[in-house]
């Protein structure tokens, strides 16, 4: 999904449509991009695996074979089921729907995924070169790193990971280029680091802090208040919270949320979410007592995400349907009391969502007539407020936008990479007085860049794929930026190269990538990683990450592609990778996959595929549809049965970006393409492993369970068709660096191994 600021304390509405599907990209990047990066080593890297009681009946055999990596397999036999479903007259087996059964509360499961796991840590185990990329891997991630910083009341606040700490923590600071006061620090909150900070909103005068906990890699939160005035934790406690943000109220009393139902005994980790409502929580009360502010229960699937404006007299509602960015539009006057929310946006046409306010005009994002994007605001003040254009939109997609004062800051996407411009306005009219363009270094991601009411300055950092995320601070005014914190590294930057070319796909249609190495890599006949993902609006940007760092030091070559379906050239790139056209995003990632072919950069032997859910979804459809044309394949947490999808936790929410087998058309284009459905007996695939996680209630791991046992069953010839299921690390937001490193270097070393990247002289 687009992710925040850091660990979500500034969501936007684009973050929590995302948010309903996965952490995009590697997973891996720095607080100031990802939430989920915090590194630790684990010298032994080893596969985990399922503690599990033996089935009464159980689903596999035992493995007794000592499978190395060059030996063949002998995979543990999978129960087949009988049960068919009937699709609008086409009748489809699903022989292995046992399989989507919790592996938490399933015998047969849980044996099976043990046995899974038995054979695919014997083959890791196994890889030479394994034990030395977990120690490079682990080395370069060892490196200090801060998020991008915001004020509230007279300290500025931020996250921070000292190199190798298992979650980061959570600092506030009276300079920003100074330490300051540990806050919350999440690696004391157990002893495997699974238990996650994934979000936190400081009150406005900086006395509390509001926080949000997530156990094992589960979506569900709990939120809890820390009082930094008493130093210690407050009785407040609130649960069932999920895809929401905490908005304080001004005077620091209480904040707003929004949460579903307790789940029914059984039902917590994949039952789909329903009537989800919108609460205040006062200070000290129990959540039995919190206030019920917004709810709809005749239309039981809708969505609500809350915000306050930072002048503290607004509560804006954005009601969704999907993970498409189009809502309606709620706005209370919390300074009247008894006053109920009024609508100022109707129907889910379009996105709208608040930058600001400037007095009772409210600033937001909207792509209403503006593919790309535009900022338009409405007066309150008015009987029937309308939508006064502000910005046009332009030939850049507008990502997002803040407001400093009275200066509007907008980020871009120009081909994929950051582009934002400072917008001067008048206060009285907010005609534009003066335009300017932010200086970048150069081809990168800037991101953050949180609001201010009574400051001119406010924070951002900056990263590519080659350079870690530098924090800075900007005047709006000026222009000027002025670095805050730059990490220091284990390598130097400029030893890389990074650069965007552009191939035609199968229809004609111009497709960015970004292609990165050693300078000292000759781009000739070498293993390279292709990385994308081709959905949910979402961009992929050119940022840091120390994973595909780590497999560029190795000698190999990192392209990330920029497929339709994405949100890289505003909503009409994304309408043409959805639904009945998904095949759109296919046909870019096989025509990138061919261009770097062509050119001579790699060969099909040397050629590796890698995406997480729906990449995931990418690597296995395109895997069924060109087998020939990869050395080898890592589906991560994919969505795999495009015809069951919608049954699970979040799932039914995705209908927005792939349709639904309800629908008779969108079910002929769901079957054609599902990797669970179309695999292609006596054909040569490459050599697969597939990676999901035991407590994933986003993309509940039954999608790999399925595709798995139909992959191992099918005459695909001998390459190894492997599954990792890792415990404890849910969809991948959250999940401790050492699982992380212990994860990427059985990765790392799969692709290494099958696309013949050999490293024993690599220095590094």
């Amino acid at each position: 999904m687009k992710p925040s600021s850091h660990i979500l304390r500034k969501t936007t509405l684009g973050t929590l449509a995302i948010l309903l599907l996965l952490q995009v990209t590697a997973c891996d990047a720095p607080p100031t991009s990802d939430p989920t990066s915090e590194p630790t080593p684990n010298p032994s890297g080893q596969t985990a695996k399922q503690t599990a009681a033996a089935a009464d009946k159980p689903a596999v055999q035992p493995v007794t074979s000592n499978s190395t990596a060059t030996s063949r397999l002998t995979y543990p036999v999978t129960r087949k089921g009988k049960i068919t479903d009937d699709y609008h007259g086409t009748v489809v087996a699903d022989p292995y729907r046992w399989l989507e059964d919790d592996v938490r509360e399933s015998k047969e499961v849980s044996a099976w995924v043990e046995s899974q796991n038995a054979l695919t840590g014997d083959y890791l185990k196994s890889l030479t070169n394994r034990a030395a990329i977990n120690e490079r891997m682990t080395r370069l991630w060892n490196y200090e790193r801060s998020s991008t910083l915001e004020r509230h009341g007279e300290r500025y606040w931020y996250s921070y990971n000292n190199g190798l700490a298992n979650q980061s923590q959570v600092f506030a600071t009276d300079d920003p280029k100074k330490k300051g006061e540990l806050v919350l620090d999440p690696n004391t909150w157990s002893e495997d680091g699974t238990v996650a900070l994934s979000g936190y909103w400081p009150s406005p005068s900086g006395t509390h802090v509001a926080y949000t906990i997530a156990d094992g890699g589960t979506d569900w939160r709990i939120a809890r208040v820390h009082n930094l005035t008493k130093g210690s934790e407050t009785t407040d406690e609130l649960r069932w919270l999920k895809f929401t943000s905490l908005s304080w109220t001004k005077d620091g009393s209480g904040f707003y949320y929004s949460r579903y139902p307790e789940p029914a005994q059984g039902e917590k980790f994949q039952s789909t979410n329903l009537n989800k409502s919108v609460y205040f929580h006062k200070l000290g009360d129990p959540q039995d007592k919190d206030k019920l502010v917004f709810a709809n229960s005749e239309h039981p699937e809708r969505g609500f995400f809350t915000q306050v404006t930072h002048d503290g007299k607004y509560l804006v509602i954005n009601s969704s349907i999907g993970t498409d960015d189009r809502y309606e539009v709620f706005v209370q006057n919390i300074e009247q009391t008894g006053e109920l929310p009024r609508q100022i946006v109707e129907g889910f046409n379009y996105d709208y969502t608040l930058i600001g306010n400037l007095g009772s005009r409210l600033l937001f994002r909207s792509n209403e007539e503006a593919a790309k994007g535009k900022v338009v605001a409405f007066d309150l003040a008015a009987e029937e407020p309308e939508a006064q254009l502000v910005v046009r939109e332009t030939a850049n997609n507008l990502q997002s936008g803040s407001l400093v004062n009275e200066t509007l800051v907008l980020n871009y996407l120009q081909d994929a990479a950051s582009r934002v411009q400072l917008v001067d306005l008048a206060i009285d009219t907010l005609e534009t007085k003066k335009t300017a363009l932010l200086a970048l270094p150069g081809i990168g991601s800037a991101q953050g860049f949180p609001n201010s009411t009574d400051s001119n300055t406010t924070f951002y950092s900056y990263s590519s794929i080659n350079q870690p995320a530098t924090v800075y601070q900007l005047d709006v005014v000026s222009g000027e930026s002025t670095v805050v914190r730059a990490p220091e590294v284990a390598f130097n930057p400029n030893d890389y190269l990074v650069k965007q070319e552009f191939f035609t796909s199968k229809d004609g249609t111009r497709v960015p990538m970004f292609i990165a190495a050693k300078k000292t890599t000759e781009l000739k006949n070498v293993a390279t990683l292709l990385y994308g993902y081709g959905g949910f609006n979402i961009s992929l940007r050119p940022s840091f990450s120390v994973t595909s760092l780590a497999w560029m030091e190795l000698g190999g070559v990192y392209v990330q592609a920029n497929l339709r379906g994405g949100g890289e050239y505003g909503n009409a790139w994304h309408k043409a990778g959805t639904k009945q056209k998904k095949q759109n995003v296919f046909d870019d990632f096989i025509g990138a996959a061919e261009y770097l072919i062509e050119t001579g950069i790699t060969t099909p032997e040397r050629l590796g595929i890698h995406g997480r859910s729906n990449g995931g979804l990418l690597v296995g459809a395109v895997v069924n549809q060109r087998p020939e044309l990869f050395g080898a394949a890592i589906p991560g947490v994919g969505v795999m049965d495009m015809l069951r999808f919608d049954r699970f936790t979040a799932g039914r929410f995705w209908t927005d970006d792939y349709g639904s087998s309800s629908n008779p058309e969108e079910f002929k284009a769901l079957y054609k393409y599902s990797p669970y459905h179309n695999i292609t007996s006596d054909a040569e695939y490459p050599p697969i492993l597939i990676t999901t996680a035991d407590t994933d209630d986003r993309v509940v791991p039954g999608h790999s369970f399925k595709y798995t046992a139909a992959l191992q069953e099918a005459t695909t010839g001998e390459a190894v068709k492997l599954l990792r299921v890792e415990t404890r690390s849910g969809h991948g937001a959250g999940k401790p660096t050492s699982k992380r490193i212990a994860e990427f270097s059985d990765m790392w070393a799969f692709l290494a191994h099958h696309l013949q990247l050999d490293i024993s002289a690599k220095k590094g």
